[in-house]
């Protein structure tokens, strides 16, 4: 299968998802990471900001990721960019790449671009163009999910469980990869808390690590 995942900055794909990545790559699949959008100055320095692109490449190939596409929107004004742009971008992706699972941010998180980013996701992925996407899921963000106003909207209720007990290390030493995005326990971008979050999730369904996702859609023959 191809399988595309939507991160709207670096690491989002490892944090929200990076189990999953790899049991999809050691499956055979052709996994393509898109990361929406970039820092630019004077916010983030062009080193700061080629760091985190290539721990990005290093830790999705890590993964087994077969190719990271950088699509290079600004990261604190997305909400500048024109819809029609924004959308027509990820319309063109989808229908380049002919994926048949994409993994998408949940719209509940807490930056904007994240939401931006998911709302020209599903503008894509409706189910009227030449290809189809099969599966829709979205994934929880460390950081980011369940840290906006709490009410049935932000809620992330997930009803899928993977279980990536065989692949939690690769994903941590995947974590640690991005080391300017990694901070020290008990702040949320740790690797203790992406290893209890996979515990949860886990013993919630009898595993020992499990990453939790939401199925928008799925489109069976």
């Amino acid at each position: 299968m191809r399988i595309m995942v939507i991160a709207p900055h670096p690491d989002d794909e490892i944090l929200g998802c990076g189990g999953s990545i790899a049991k999809h790559a050691s499956s055979g699949d052709d996994v393509f990471v898109v990361v929406v959008t970039k820092g630019e100055p004077p916010i983030f320095s062009e080193d700061i900001v080629e760091r985190g692109r290539n721990e990005c490449r290093e830790a999705d190939a890590l993964l087994g990721v077969r190719e990271t596409i950088f699509m290079d929107f600004p990261a604190v004004k997305l909400e500048e960019v024109a819809r029609y742009e924004l959308n027509d971008r990820f319309i063109r992706m989808i229908q380049t790449y002919y994926p048949e699972v994409v993994y998408i941010p949940h719209r509940g998180d807490m930056q904007l671009d994240h939401k931006l980013t998911v709302d020209a996701a599903m503008v894509a992925l409706r189910p009227k163009y030449e290809h189809r996407v099969r599966i829709i899921y979205a994934y929880e963000t460390v950081s980011e999910t369940g840290w906006d106003i709490p009410n049935t909207t932000n809620e992330f209720i997930p009803n899928c469980y993977n279980d990536i007990s065989e692949y939690m290390d690769r994903k941590i030493a995947a974590m640690n990869i991005f080391q300017s995005q990694l901070a020290e326990y008990p702040n949320a971008r740790s690797i203790e808390a992406l290893r209890a979050l996979a515990i949860y999730r886990g013993t919630t369904v009898g595993m020992k690590y499990a990453e939790a996702f939401s199925v928008i859609r799925e489109i069976r023959d």
